[in-house]
C-alpha cells in the first residue's frame, strides 16, 4: 500500500513539475505569440521578457549578507534530502518473495517471515551474538543485506563463510531461487572489562 501511494505522488509531482516546465517553456519561446493563444490570466510567465526572480526580488534583501547565504545553503539542504529520498526508493524492504511452487504458479512468501528465518538460523552459528537481515531488490530476485554482531572470540572469516554456506544456502534452496546475492557487514560486541578484587 505504501508503495501504491509513494508511486501515485512521485506520479503527481512529476506531472506538476512537467506541466510548471512546460508552461515556461511556452512562455521563454514566446509560443503564445508565434501560435496564436493566450496564457491565462493568473500565469506569470508570458513571453521571454519574463524571469522568475525580478529585479525587486533581487535586490530586496541585498544589504544583509545573510540572505544569500542562508538561501544557498537551504537549496543545498533540500537538493540533499531529496537525493536522500531518491536514492530510499531504490532501497525499499521486501514486502514479499516469489517462490516457485512446481506447479506452474508462483507462491508468495512473506518477506519479513523469510527475513526472521535467517536471523534465527544465523544466529545460531557460532560467535553470532545477534542478526539482522532485510530483503531488497526485486520479487523474484531478491538481495539480502546482512549485519552480524559477532562476539569477541568470533573468527569473521568463519563466520561469512559458515554465513553463505549454510543459512543463505538455505534460504535459497528453500525459497527456489537460483541465486541469493548478499552483503554482509559485521561489527564486534564490547563488553565491559571485569574487576579483579
Amino acid at each position: 500500500m505504501l508503495r501504491t501511494v509513494n508511486r501515485i505522488l512521485l506520479g503527481l509531482l512529476g506531472l506538476g513539475l512537467f506541466a510548471l516546465g512546460g508552461g515556461v517553456l511556452l512562455g521563454a519561446l514566446d509560443l503564445p505569440r508565434h501560435w496564436d493563444f493566450d496564457m491565462p490570466g493568473w500565469w506569470p510567465f508570458r513571453g521571454p521578457d519574463d524571469v522568475l526572480l525580478g529585479t525587486w526580488g533581487r535586490t530586496r534583501w541585498r544589504d544583509e549578507g545573510w540572505w544569500w547565504p542562508t538561501v544557498i545553503a537551504a537549496l543545498v539542504v533540500l537538493l540533499a534530502l531529496l537525493l536522500w529520498w531518491l536514492l530510499a526508493q531504490r532501497r525499499h524492504r521486501l514486502d514479499r518473495v516469489l517462490v516457485d511452487s512446481e506447479d506452474g504458479v508462483p507462491a508468495r512468501l512473506e518477506g519479513r517471515a523469510l527475513e526472521t528465518v535467517i536471523e534465527e538460523e544465523a544466529q545460531e552459528l557460532d560467535g553470532v551474538s545477534r542478526a539482522h537481515v532485510r530483503l531488497t531488490g526485486r520479487r523474484t530476485a531478491p538481495t539480502a543485506r546482512v549485519r552480524l554482531l559477532l562476539e569477541p572470540h568470533a573468527d569473521p572469516a568463519r563466520a561469512v563463510g559458515r554465513l553463505s554456506r549454510e543459512t543463505l544456502a538455505h534460504a535459497r534452496d528453500s525459497t527456489g531461487l537460483d541465486r541469493l546475492p548478499s552483503k554482509v557487514r559485521l561489527r564486534e560486541a564490547r563488553h565491559r572489562a571485569r574487576r579483579a578484587t
